[in-house]
């Protein structure tokens, strides 16, 4: 349970189990009543007995108001029992003549107290919606992970193998260098010595003309 929706699960956990244990509690009378109503406008109670019905109805409440009260039943199971309890009550309060006005949703006054009940559905929205995205928040944030871990090591894959690359491009380039630097050393070597030897047959063409 997540700490705030605790205000909201022990208010309506607590009078939602109060109302079912003394439904439990209801003389004849008022299981007569309760089945009237309930009959009158959820036909399939008809044939029920009233005793049989209030029990039913009361143990119904008892066990939506357990679940919202224990901190180990999720939101998402508790929040979704009290909506559709709180569906019923308000289906109830439509279909009862004389509850509401002529627009069908307003309450006259004598709907004002079922009205109230509109809320129980609000509430158990609430907690049913808040617990889903807070699981789907932290499915999304496993997703990221995962993909943020597959990504760097790619990443790292990929500077390992360009950093090979780069070190056997650096290793040819400076052996390259090398025996281009010695090439170059031989060939001016070759031209000095080309020059000397043509600096010696000039000076003997010059003597030997001197002679004659």
């Amino acid at each position: 349970m997540h700490p705030t929706h605790v205000p909201i699960r022990l208010a309506t956990g607590a009078y939602i189990l109060n109302s079912g244990l003394n439904k439990l509690k209801a003389d004849e009378q008022g299981q007569e009543q309760m089945h009237g109503w309930a009959s009158s406008v959820y036909p399939m109670f008809k044939d029920m007995k009233a005793g049989d019905f209030t029990k039913l109805l009361g143990y119904g409440e008892i066990g939506v108001g357990a679940l919202l009260l224990l901190p180990t039943v999720p939101s998402a199971i508790a929040g979704g029992a009290l909506a559709a309890f709180g569906a019923g009550l308000t289906g109830m309060y439509l279909k009862t003549p004389g509850m509401t006005e002529s627009d069908g949703v307003r309450p006259t006054t004598e709907g004002t107290s079922l009205a109230k009940d509109v809320w129980l559905v609000g509430a158990g929205l609430t907690l049913a919606s808040q617990s889903f995205l807070s699981g789907t928040k932290h499915a999304a944030q496993a997703v990221a992970g995962g993909v943020s871990n597959a990504a760097g090591a790619v990443t790292g894959g990929v500077a390992g193998v360009a950093g090979s690359v780069a070190s056997g491009v650096t290793g040819a380039v400076h052996s390259g260098s090398s025996g281009a630097s010695k090439g170059v050393k031989g060939l001016l070597e070759s031209a000095h010595d080309a020059r000397e030897e043509l600096a010696d047959a000039l000076a003997d063409l010059a003597e030997s003309m001197l002679k004659r």
